[in-house]
């Protein structure tokens, strides 16, 4: 069952933006627009965790937060334009569990959601980001690349990049794609720049191994081939 993100926020924007990247990464969201509703909606939705914007509408962030902890734990990310200490410390005082000053980008929100749910025990330790093929060993946890047993520099998006391939073999990801789930909904770059980091990392991975390789598949994306066994 998926876990449910409350989304409070009354920038159309902001809060599409939210929703669509969380529904992406798995969760299940609904969004408020004013304070009132979000009262409502959290009762109602029973949120496993609440993205909560200090100025709304009806009733401030303030207002909700103390309403939700009237009666629940449940974990609460604080979303606001305000970065001055004093708020910080308020909110945090007042139960929040966390605080994200706007603008912000949205790996670091899931970063936090993950950080926070782990915290209270509502979420598994990530599994290590290590992958191993034959001559080649990719690790996120490091961010080291080996080849043939040696170590090859390589940029952290690169290698991103090449670990997102290799964890699904052999499935065909469009250039859109890989730009959504390696750069992010927050990046708006050209889809070239995908092209330009398979072309680096061919250069880097060329004729190590007849087992697996960077494939194009032309007019529709890239893929980690890996051979039948």
């Amino acid at each position: 069952m998926p876990q449910r993100v409350l989304i409070v926020e009354d920038d159309n924007n902001i809060a599409e933006l939210l929703h669509l990247y969380l529904e992406k990464e798995g969760y299940e969201t609904r969004v408020a627009r004013d304070g009132g509703t979000a009262v409502e909606q959290f009762h109602a939705f029973q949120p496993d965790l609440v993205l909560l914007d200090l100025m709304l509408p009806v009733m401030d962030g303030w207002a909700v937060l103390k309403k939700i902890r009237e009666s629940a734990k449940t974990p609460v990310i604080m979303l606001t334009a305000k970065g001055e200490t004093t708020d910080k410390v308020s909110g945090l005082e007042m139960g929040a569990d966390d605080y994200i000053v706007k603008p912000f980008v949205m790996k670091e929100v899931l970063a936090r959601i993950h950080a926070v749910m782990r915290r209270v025990g509502g979420e598994e330790e990530p599994k290590a980001k290590k992958l191993t093929f034959d001559k080649l060993v990719i690790n996120l946890d490091s961010y080291e690349l080996l080849v043939d047993g040696k170590r090859v520099d390589t940029p952290p998006k690169e290698l991103e990049l090449l670990f997102h391939l290799a964890a699904s073999p052999n499935r065909v990801f469009t250039r859109n794609q890989l730009l959504d789930e390696v750069w992010g909904f927050d990046y708006f770059g050209d889809s070239r720049t995908v092209d330009v980091h398979i072309k680096r990392l061919r250069e880097k991975l060329e004729e190590v191994s007849d087992q697996w390789r960077l494939k194009t598949v032309w007019g529709v994306g890239y893929k980690f081939e890996v051979a039948a066994p």
